[in-house]
């Protein structure tokens, strides 16, 4: 019988609330689902990632998005097909695996007669509550325009709802130092300020038709909404990455696997294993480790990681290698889920280096290879002579802090496209330039040359936009090389040792360096750390290693403090030999061992690979038609129903154009795929308003 054994029950950052826990049905079996948890994320809870087999082929299906975006986890629940990801699970509900047909509910359960659909009328429709549209909606609501937010999560702020660490950028313009998590609280709090702005939860737009409406469906409630002006602030969707294996069960977006452990509080993995070295795989992993799950390794195809060096630094230092020039060759696995995934070494040109294979046990894979813009009601909307706009992710992939700076000028520009006397600053655009900025310059490291007093040292060589450092040192001796917030901290020599500027560092990139306590010979490191309390103690000896997790020596633990002006961030101080102090960084939580590669896996022969997961096509079946001449994607729509499932070709659409890029073929030379006038499937009943 399953039992609640994925859940967290501890965390270092997020609170574990009690939540009233009940009973429903999984084909037949009891299970425990708690208040305000989503079906999928009660399944495994109760430890169930198969929810059902596709009907082609029977191949096992769980979850891979998390977000509404494919169809991967569709169950029948109380006689519906629902999105098991999207259904938020009920006392005594009787949800099934999609391989039978269900029961019908029964034929008087619905009014059959048509209803009257309901039409709201706004001046700005903002499609997405993260954070650019938020910022967008406050901007306009401090102007009094009346504003429709609809979002189909059941809390505003996106992204931010799953980030726990704390945030990089200025303090003052967009929360730096703050934590994802309590910036969206402060956001939908200061939006709440404004009586024109309306919040709809837990609703979806479906899409933007003709006569310039946009459908939206809230709780199986179906209206429509017509505004003067539309944003699409609707965020971005992962990208996909075909490897033969990447179709099992625990193989998903790094999305998804936060969705689970960090709205949800159920950890879904004990070995991880990802793909994709920019900052959502980075992150991803950070979190992983806070909820105590062990990160065997991260692979990236580049000489360097595509995110920001800190937070391929953090993950370093705690005992997570970092393949850089890899690739991933396979995953392998059998009926309940991937259990080992093989990479290699790639040259210059992205070809496998014959001998370089390491094949690792694991039970989850994430795909962290980049994000695709959510712009196609945008698209249309401009398309049919809407006035439209786009921001945050729809707009440009970009950090959060830059959507919310993004979504103030998307805010101020309609509003002045409405005749209000208002305009942009400039020095917003400057700001939003710098914080979208890539990671500039990564200088050489450069240590203090000091065996007295007390100091930090800054582990942070590599231009991003940040400076909260700099606006907590109550000395104001540290400052930023340069004229924005890109550059490298520096500092003039006057510390008193307050921390603070350890605390607040995003990328966990200072220590504090101090002489005067220790014995002769020794200095103490602070450092701080986001672990579990329990992963450290005092009096203990650990791992202390160097900015790219290098081991440096064995320290004991000196202390471990907790103030209040750390934000759930334990400060953690060693005993090191003086000649070793500026260089120790951090400290190191995994132990090696924990990591390795198995010993004489014998890595199969190459295997065809699926591309489109609703209609199970594979690589195969579409290289013979390019081969054969085939230009106009739309005809594999014809042939194999590729891109006709549920997802509506939102993640094979981008792995058929790769296909057609390796065989040659440019853009020019094909028809593009033609997507459904719907982002969304939504029962026929709904239009009438029916309900489902």
């Amino acid at each position: 019988m399953p039992h609640n054994h994925r859940r967290v029950i501890k965390h270092p950052i997020l609170p574990i609330p009690e939540k009233e826990k009940f009973d429903f049905l999984f084909n037949g079996q009891t299970c425990t689902g708690a208040e305000g948890e989503t079906i999928s994320s009660a399944l495994f809870a109760n430890g169930i990632n198969i929810f059902g087999h596709h009907p082609g082929d029977h191949s096992p299906q769980g979850i891979f998005c998390a977000n509404g975006q494919c169809s991967q986890c569709t169950v029948i629940a109380d006689g519906m097909a629902v999105k098991s990801c999207m259904e938020p699970v009920k006392s005594g509900m009787k949800v099934y695996s999609c391989d039978k047909l269900p029961v019908l509910p029964p034929h008087d359960m619905y009014d059959p007669r048509f209803h009257q659909v309901e039409t709201l009328e706004c001046d700005v429709m903002v499609i997405g509550a993260g954070p650019a549209g938020i910022a967008a909606a406050i901007e306009l609501g401090k102007l009094g325009k009346s504003v429709i937010i609809v979002d189909d999560k059941s809390r505003p702020g996106g992204k931010l709802v799953l980030q726990t660490h704390t945030f990089f950028g200025s303090i003052s313009d967009c929360y730096a130092g703050t934590r994802g998590i309590d910036i969206a609280t402060i956001l939908a709090s200061e939006m709440e300020k404004y009586p024109s702005v309306r919040l709809f939860l837990n609703s979806t737009a479906l899409g933007v038709f003709a006569d310039q409406k946009i459908g939206v469906v809230q709780e199986h409630k179906y209206f429509l909404v017509k505004p003067k002006k539309l944003l699409v602030a609707a965020g971005a969707r992962e990208r996909a990455l075909g490897f033969p294996g990447w179709d099992l069960p625990g193989i998903y977006g790094a999305g998804a696997f936060q969705t689970l452990l960090n709205r949800d509080l159920v950890s879904p993995s004990k070995r991880l294993f990802i793909i994709g070295g920019g900052n959502v795989g980075l992150i991803a992993g950070y979190h992983a480790m806070q909820a105590g799950i062990t990160v065997v390794g991260l692979v990236e195809a580049m000489p360097q990681v595509g995110g920001y060096k800190v937070h391929a630094d953090k993950i370093r230092r705690l005992g997570v290698p970092v393949y850089l020039s890899h690739s991933v060759l396979r995953a392998e696995g059998d009926e309940n889920g991937v259990k080992t995934i093989t990479i290699t070494e790639i040259d210059k040109f992205f070809n496998p280096i014959k001998g370089t294979e390491k094949t690792f046990e694991v039970d989850t894979i994430l795909i962290a290879t980049g994000l695709a813009p959510i712009s196609e009601m945008y698209a249309f909307a401009k398309q049919i002579g809407m006035d439209a706009y786009a921001a945050g992710d729809a707009n440009e992939i970009a950090e959060a802090s830059a959507a919310m700076f993004g979504g103030k000028i998307a805010g101020l520009t309609i509003a002045a496209d409405m005749g209000e006397n208002v305009t942009v600053p400039d020095e917003w655009h400057k700001k939003a330039e710098v914080l979208k900025s890539r990671p500039g310059t990564t200088y050489p490291v450069n240590y203090p040359d000091k065996k007295e007093g007390v100091f930090p040292v800054f582990h942070c060589i590599q231009e991003i936009p940040c400076n909260p450092c700099t606006e907590v040192c109550p000395h104001n001796s540290i400052s930023i090389e340069g004229e924005s917030i890109m550059g490298i901290p520096g500092f003039a020599d006057k510390c008193s040792g307050c921390t603070k500027c350890v605390a607040i560092c995003p990328g966990l990139a200072i220590s504090l360096v101090d002489f005067r306590k220790a014995e002769e010979g020794f200095a103490h490191v602070t450092i701080s750390f986001e672990m579990l309390k329990e992963a450290v103690g005092e009096q203990e000896t650990i791992p202390a290693v160097d900015i790219d997790g290098n081991f440096i020596c064995d320290a004991p633990v000196v202390k471990i403090t907790d103030p209040k002006f750390a934000d759930r961030t334990l400060l953690v101080t060693l005993k090191v030999p003086a000649e070793h102090a500026c260089r120790v960084a951090g400290i190191r939580v995994q132990k090696p061992e924990d990591v390795k590669p198995l010993e004489g896996h014998i890595v199969p022969e190459e295997e065809d690979v699926i591309i489109c997961r609703c209609s199970r096509v594979s690589a195969s079946q579409v290289r013979m038609r390019i081969r054969s001449g085939l230009r106009d994607m739309n005809q594999l729509k014809a042939e194999f129903n590729l891109g006709m499932g549920a997802c509506g070709g939102k993640t094979c659409g981008q792995l058929v154009e790769r296909l057609f890029r390796e065989e040659g073929i440019t853009a020019d030379e094909t028809t593009a795929m033609t997507y459904r006038p719907l982002n969304m499937e939504v029962t026929l009943g709904m239009f009438a308003g029916m309900g489902d």
